[in-house]
């Protein structure tokens, strides 16, 4: 997309962010840094006595001003950066982790065979090798980069 394409992604996602009095940011990328959804502009645009709670702080944070492991208040809003979130409620997480799961294995059973539907968004980004071969871009990048030649 293009940088006026961003531009207008950030010019709404301010304005939304404005009439919220809480945002619970969850974006992570397997094995990178998390993507950064909230600027500082964004941060002050917020009413005062806000809540961002960044629950991918552990890798990097989706806010700009997120501290992972401290909360820190800037311009009148709140911001947590809590680690390892799930150990802290671990019969929630055991409960949502087996929900993730069980919807995952709905998606890819069809009549109690597997079916690997690569159109499926869900799908072709959670599949990392097929038919003997690696084919998820991104671990295909991480090994060659590591000086491992892999087959696609």
């Amino acid at each position: 997309m293009g940088e006026d394409f961003y531009r207008r992604q950030r010019e709404l996602l301010t304005q939304t962010l404005r009439e919220q009095d809480i945002v619970i940011t969850t974006a992570a990328v397997p094995g990178s840094k998390a993507p950064t959804l909230i600027t500082s502009e964004m941060v002050a645009a917020m009413v005062p006595g806000s809540v961002i709670v960044d629950v991918a702080a552990e890798r990097g944070g989706n806010c700009e001003l997120t501290r992972p492991g401290e909360t820190v208040v800037e311009h009148g809003v709140t911001i947590l950066g809590p680690l390892n979130l799930p150990s802290t409620l671990p019969r929630d997480a055991s409960q949502m982790y087996s929900a993730n799961i069980t919807a995952l294995l709905r998606l890819l059973m069809k009549d109690s065979t597997l079916t690997l539907n690569v159109e499926d968004e869900v799908i072709r980004e959670s599949l990392v090798t097929h038919d003997y071969k690696v084919v998820h871009p991104r671990v295909v990048e991480s090994l060659n980069r590591n000086g491992r030649k892999t087959m696609v």
